[in-house]
Order: structure tokens, then C-alpha cells, then sequence
């Protein structure tokens, strides 16, 4: 079965929810990440897609997200501020661009942008474009077309809205918005020409199954990228009691997200710094080819040398 699915997937056909789920109960997890890596090498080859992102707004987030500590039904001690100084966004997406680093993102907490604000983000999006050579991406919340399209003219690139979960688990992890407002500010990203980097966390306390229907809603949605990030129980949320994921669960996990996303750039994100030396270079050639670098909006991240000389020792180069 692995040697037929891993054909399928080399020739550009995913897998199924349930034949991923059958290949996780049949192999064990180094024969999964050695036909994920197969996978990744056919279509991603051995550059790996590097981004950093920038917490431009920070807290008093009206949703009630359970995991996030920018919620502001949590106690969490985070920073708060309304609108990140631009002296230290631009001197941030410099520092990336010295590194090498590919891609640069705005991220705002809240449930989205606010009309009267988003001039002035479009007007920080002109100037890191005139400045730097950066790929630029925004995350900034359920927008609307013209919202968008306004970050679009002012020169982002990449749209990023993650469905965090699959739908089937959503709803006990939110309740101030759906899976289906973030499917329709998705689509109309890709409408008006926008990649989509649409992904989640996984270790929320989701099955394999519902882990797998996030790769696969992910995959439907159009994602060029996929983010996986970690859940990192911050002390104050609803989660903070979660167990962790074992890091064997976590390898089968993104071998996995490659056979249903074969395509797809696979970016480890946050809360990989818990993870051994040996696991997270299993995971990266394991079916992973990107990763978000520096700092995760409220919780620190993997030092950038000690990204690259994991990319080094896992053979990719940086684009």
C-alpha cells in the first residue's frame, strides 16, 4: 500500500484522509517520512521556502480562539499595542532580507483589520517594498475583497489565513467565528490573484483523522503553502493543560501532510523548538520543504543560525 500511494503521490494524485490513515496504523513512522521525503524531493526539490513575519498588532483579539494569547478572554501578560512602529517593522524585514530569508508577513491580532487602519498598513507595505527585494504576505484577519485588493495594489504577494483545525474540530476550539468566514476570505484572495498560505496547529487536542482533514480542507482551499505549527500551551488560555504530542506523532503527523498535500510547501512553524536535534531532522527530510523563521508572534522561536545549520545538515539550499 505505502509503494502504491507514494506512486500516486509522485505522480500528483493525493491521497485520501482514510489511506493516510490506513498507512499510519500499517508502517512505522521512519518508513512514512523516508516516502514522504521522496514525495517532497519530486515536486519541491531540496530549496527550502523561508519566511518571517512581524506581530504588527498585538492583543485585545475579540475571539475566543482557546489556544491564542492575543485573546482577550486569556491572561496571558502579553505585550499590547495597536500598530507595531514602523521603524522597527522595516528594520525587522531588513534584518530577514540580510539572512536571506524569502518572504516577510504583517500579522495583526483581531478578528480582522479595521477599514481606518488598513491605509496606514498599505502605506508600510509600499515603503518594505521600495526598501527591500522581500516577498511580501499579510495576515491580517476575515477581509473582504476590497480590503484585499487594497493590500494587493499596495504589494503583498501572499495571503495567509489559517483554518487552524479541521472543520469537524472548529467549532470546540472557537466560537466567535466559523471555518466557512475564513473559507470565504480564502477564496477571495485567490480570486483577486493572491497565493494563499493556509495551514494550522496541530497538538489541540484533534484526532489523526481530524489532523488529516485540516491537510486535506487546506489542500481544497488552494494553499500553496501549508503551515504546521505546534500547539505551545501558554499558561492563561483554555489550552494550557494540553498534553504534548509525542515527537513520533509529530513525525507521522508532517509525513503524512505530504502524501495528502504532495504539492504543497510544508512550513514548520511554531512550537518546533521543543523538539530534539534528531526529530526535527527526521521532519525535515521527512516531507517538510519551509519554515517560518525568528520569533512566533507571543512566543520565541529557533535562532536563524540554528536554522540554517539545520538546513545545511538536512542537505537543502536556500533560495
Amino acid at each position: 500500500m505505502l509503494e502504491r500511494l507514494k506512486k500516486e503521490a509522485l505522480n500528483g494524485n493525493p491521497a485520501t484522509v482514510d489511506d493516510a490513515l490506513k498507512l499510519n496504523e500499517s508502517y512505522s513512522a521512519d518508513m512514512l517520512a523516508d516516502a514522504a521525503d521522496e514525495i517532497r524531493i519530486r515536486w519541491c526539490g531540496d530549496v527550502i521556502d523561508t519566511c518571517s513575519i512581524v506581530n504588527a498588532r498585538s492583543g485585545r483579539c475579540s475571539e475566543d480562539c482557546k489556544w491564542c494569547a492575543q485573546s482577550r478572554f486569556h491572561n496571558t501578560g502579553i505585550e499590547e499595542y495597536d500598530f507595531v512602529p514602523e521603524n522597527e517593522a522595516m528594520r525587522a524585514a531588513m534584518l530577514n532580507e540580510t539572512h536571506g530569508i524569502k518572504r516577510y508577513s504583517l500579522v495583526t491580532s483581531g478578528r480582522k483589520v479595521a477599514p481606518r487602519d488598513m491605509s496606514r498598513f498599505c502605506d508600510l507595505y509600499r515603503k518594505l517594498g521600495e526598501s527591500t527585494g522581500l516577498y511580501l504576505c499579510a495576515s491580517m484577519g476575515l477581509l473582504n475583497r476590497d480590503e484585499l485588493m487594497q493590500l494587493k495594489e499596495a504589494g503583498v504577494k501572499r495571503y495567509h489565513c489559517n483554518l487552524e483545525t479541521s472543520a469537524s474540530y472548529f467549532p470546540s476550539l472557537c466560537s466567535t467565528h466559523t471555518q466557512a468566514d475564513k473559507l470565504k476570505t480564502i477564496a477571495l484572495a485567490r480570486e483577486i490573484g493572491l497565493d494563499v498560505c493556509c495551514g494550522g496547529i496541530i497538538g489541540m487536542g484533534e484526532s489523526m483523522r481530524q489532523r488529516l482533514e485540516l491537510a486535506e480542507e487546506a489542500r481544497n482551499a488552494g494553499a500553496v503553502s501549508i503551515p504546521i505549527n505546534i500547539l505551545n500551551p501558554i499558561k492563561g488560555t483554555k489550552l494550557e493543560d494540553t498534553p504534548l504530542l509525542s515527537e513520533e506523532e509529530i513525525i507521522r503527523t508532517v509525513a503524512l501532510f505530504r502524501f495528502i498535500a504532495p504539492k504543497a510547501t510544508l512550513r514548520f512553524a511554531g512550537g518546533r523548538m521543543r523538539l530534539s536535534p534528531e526529530s526535527m531532522r527526521r521532519i525535515m527530510r521527512g516531507g517538510m520543504n519551509g519554515a517560518l523563521m525568528g520569533d512566533m508572534l507571543t512566543t520565541i522561536g529557533n535562532s536563524v543560525a540554528d536554522d540554517k545549520q539545520l538546513f545545511s545538515e538536512t542537505g537543502f539550499k536556500e533560495q
